[in-house]
């Protein structure tokens, strides 16, 4: 048990290095043309990754243990290698997220865009890519991120390039509204897909050759994946690295980053979708709202925010009323009751699973104008 925990714990050494070059002994670098035996850092990306030393210990610079040279040499030809395509305006988790993981799985992860020049993502950050279409290896997996796309789902040269890539990969996986990116491609045609829960309708009209599901975190057709927003890329890359690796190692690498993998959570599938659609209707017409707090679970949903109105707490309730009875076609179910403004409904999900919901508004005790609304909805058991 103990050789088991410690093969465990040194499969993903890379992704945990310990930056403490003052305290550890240095390796001395082997004069051009030596021959014999020798040791090289294992692959963490940074500079000493070329160096070569003539006797074991540890890295001087990132601290790992050194590694045969020959043995280190013939595992990275067996890498899989991962391309990330980057682009102006690209999500960072969307692609960092499924970066972080391939590399702690021991693959060759690499960014690829159309040409050198520094992007900058959708959040300010600039990121230098490492290859372009022209010149990039040929990967095993390609992750198409999301963010802000218009330019590159509309660009011929891009699209192309993913198209050629996706033929002779393994996997192609999309992350958020990278999911547009494909399905503009032609790759999703026939296919099932997901994307961002936001998203999902307009993928849906906009793409009618695929079928678009709201209730996965990701979804794998086989060569091509797609996943939901953001932090489901992770959980995406975890799949192909079970695909790849197996069950077991996938569960190691989502170990060593502390990331809680299947989950169950799905955020297209969480009751308040059938809320944020039309909230934004009512409350900018009635008052300035604050949430003070959202929560809740696939079957139920409770929405509380604190705000300030000229209108009465019936006046405020009447223009929820109007909202979802009209714009979601929810039925009324019951007038206000006693001294507090509310309301109540009932509706069915696709499907037919009946469903109430209630509003409630009220006077906060000393403040002129100033109400709490409650808005909560829950699946009829």
């Amino acid at each position: 048990m103990r050789s088991l925990a410690r093969a465990l714990t040194s499969i993903f050494f890379v992704a945990s290095i310990t930056f403490c070059a003052l305290s550890l002994p240095s390796a001395q670098t082997t004069a051009s043309g030596e021959t014999g035996r020798h040791w090289v850092c294992p692959p963490c990306g940074m500079p000493c990754d070329e160096k070569v030393f003539d006797h074991p210990g540890s890295c001087p610079l990132c601290g790992s243990q050194l590694v045969d040279k020959d043995a280190a040499e013939a595992a990275a030809k067996a890498r899989k290698k991962v391309a990330i395509l980057i682009f102006t305006g690209v999500q960072i988790i969307d692609y960092t997220g499924p970066y972080e993981i391939f590399q702690a799985a021991g693959f060759d992860v690499y960014t690829v865009a159309a040409s050198k020049d520094p992007i900058t993502t959708v959040a300010g950050m600039t990121v230098v890519p490492k290859y372009t279409f022209d010149d990039a290896p040929r990967p095993d997996i390609l992750v198409v991120p999301g963010g802000g796309i218009n330019g590159v789902h509309e660009s011929a040269p891009t699209l192309k390039w993913i198209a050629d890539a996706t033929a002779k990969a393994e996997h192609t996986m999309s992350v958020c509204n990278g999911a547009f990116i494909l399905a503009q491609a032609g790759l999703l045609d026939g296919l099932t897909a997901t994307t961002t829960y936001r998203n999902v309708a307009k993928l849906r009209a906009g793409y009618p050759k695929v079928t678009v599901v709201d209730d996965q975190r990701f979804v794998d057709n086989g060569k091509i994946i797609t996943t939901g927003g953001l932090s489901a890329g992770i959980d995406g890359a975890l799949h192909v690295v079970e695909l790849s690796r197996g069950k077991g190692y996938a569960q190691s690498v989502a170990l060593s980053e502390e990331y809680d993998w299947n989950s169950g959570f799905v955020r297209g599938k969480m009751a308040d979708r059938f809320l944020l659609p039309y909230i934004d209707e009512f409350a900018d017409a009635t008052g300035t709202w604050t949430i003070e707090s959202t929560e809740g679970s696939a079957d139920r949903w409770r929405i509380v925010a604190s705000g300030t109105s000229d209108r009465s707490p019936a006046e405020i309730v009447d223009a929820v009323d109007r909202t979802f009875v009209s714009r979601a076609n929810w039925m009324k179910a019951a007038a206000a009751a006693g001294g507090t403004a509310r309301r109540d409904w009932k509706f069915s999900e696709p499907g037919g699973s009946p469903w109430r919901a209630t509003v409630r508004v009220e006077p906060v005790a000393g403040k002129d104008r100033v109400y709490t609304l409650t808005l909560e909805i829950g699946k009829v058991s």
